[in-house]
């Protein structure tokens, strides 16, 4: 028998959520398997055993909070038993194991059982939506209210086995809270906790609000000497270096050449003096499995557009699985947001503190523009900046701007640094 505890995440994190278990009470874990998922304020990371076994007992629910070096779960180590003796070791604890595919897991909230109680209803008629296959309170209403049922109209029926969720703790419960009567037409709301991640998000942001002198400029790109460039080059990029030539790598290394120009925009505040930075660290706006997270892209400065572009890529990877590290989160110079690919046409991006600027990009979008006298379709991007305009004076954010149109709108300038 063994614990596995909450580990070390690094020097400033104590606390950690329970974001999902991947493994249930009477599941064979294999060595290195991934059995749950933790959220601390910067991350979301998966943990796994570093020995083989059947899990035997949870100590923190999904959704709820531990601290570093709390015990988890409790594993019992040994030799892979029959799926028979899995389910009479799980059925022996009061539990509910699943044998094959004969059945499926199913743990009833104690506000869930009252209303089972109330209808005599068997909770085998209904499908939990909860997290690790919790049978929720909405659950039954919502059954109750598809069939019509009044507490005296239901039949008794034989009861179930209800098994406990793990030793409740004094945190917030993660089971949505529903506040209503059980009449079809009552309003519902639900109750649900704020995870680490956006709490930390949320934090930040109002932090930039109310510290920062926040000012936000924008600019339009023509970017169809890019797309013509891509388009002629992405075969061969593509097989010279095994990754796309996407749009990140040119306002990646566009951002680069803006901020040589404009060194106050990579600076930051702190106390009375501004620190200026001759590196690059540039922060990426990813969407996750858990939310937005931004990794950094260490010294692009000395990046090729195929490092840049393979970076990003495993990044990417990295966080649709939940599997970026508070480490890849640290630092950053400078943020490029790019809510284009959610179809944004124009929005006023928060810098990230203690950084003095963030670059937004937007969904490219063909329109009528006047060039050389004329009306021409061109595919057309509005990027903003919004800066600290406590360092940062409007001639540089301007210019700032301006630096990335002309580089974008003339790519050459990037292998030629004119």
């Amino acid at each position: 028998m063994f614990e596995i505890k909450v580990p070390e995440f690094g020097e400033s994190i104590q606390e950690v959520q329970v974001a999902t278990w991947l493994k249930q009470p009477g599941d064979w874990i294999e060595k290195d398997e991934d059995i749950v998922e933790l959220e601390s304020e910067k991350a979301s990371q998966a943990l796994s055993s570093d020995r083989a076994g059947v899990l035997q007992q949870i100590k923190v629910a999904d959704g709820e909070f531990a601290h570093v070096g709390d015990i988890l779960c409790v594993v019992q180590e040994g030799e892979k038993p029959p799926e028979t003796a899995i389910a009479s070791a799980t059925a022996a604890r009061g539990g509910t194991a699943v044998v094959a595919d004969t059945a499926t897991t199913e743990w009833i909230m104690p506000a869930a059982e009252r209303v089972l109680s109330e209808y005599q209803i068997s909770a085998d008629a209904i499908t939990p939506t909860g997290p690790g296959g919790r049978l929720l309170k909405e659950d039954v209403l919502n059954y109750v209210h598809t069939k019509g049922l009044k507490p005296t109209d239901s039949q008794p029926t034989q009861p179930v086995p209800v098994t406990a969720p793990a030793k409740p703790r004094p945190q917030p419960t993660p089971q949505p809270v529903v506040v209503s009567a059980t009449h079809p037409n009552e309003r519902i709301e639900k109750s649900v906790p704020m995870s680490m991640i956006r709490r930390t998000i949320a934090k930040r942001l109002v932090q930039a609000q109310q510290t920062a002198a926040l000012l936000t400029t924008f600019n339009e790109i023509d970017m169809l000497p890019v797309k013509e460039l891509r388009s002629k080059y992405k075969d061969a990029f593509l097989k010279k270096h095994g990754v796309k030539l996407g749009f990140m790598s040119f306002f990646a290394k566009a951002v680069v050449e803006g901020l040589k120009r404009y060194p106050a925009i990579n600076s930051e505040v702190r106390g009375d003096h501004v620190i200026v930075k001759n590196y690059h660290d540039i922060g990426i706006a990813i969407g996750g499995g858990k939310g937005l997270v931004v990794p950094i892209l260490r010294n692009v400065e000395n990046m090729s557009f195929a490092m840049v572009e393979q970076k990003i890529g495993e990044l990417a990877a990295m966080a649709q699985e939940n599997k970026i590290v508070p480490d890849d989160l640290k630092g950053g110079t400078f943020t490029i947001s790019n809510g284009g690919v959610y179809g944004s046409l124009l929005s006023t991006p928060i810098v990230n503190p203690p950084q003095s600027g963030i670059l937004g990009l937007h969904t490219i979008q063909e329109r009528p523009i006047a060039l050389n006298g004329e009306v021409v379709i061109r595919p057309m991007m509005y990027v903003a900046l919004t800066y600290d305009h406590r360092i940062v004076d409007g001639k540089e954010a301007v210019g700032f701007l301006k630096t990335i149109k002309e580089v974008l709108e003339e790519p050459a300038r990037l292998f030629l640094e004119v």
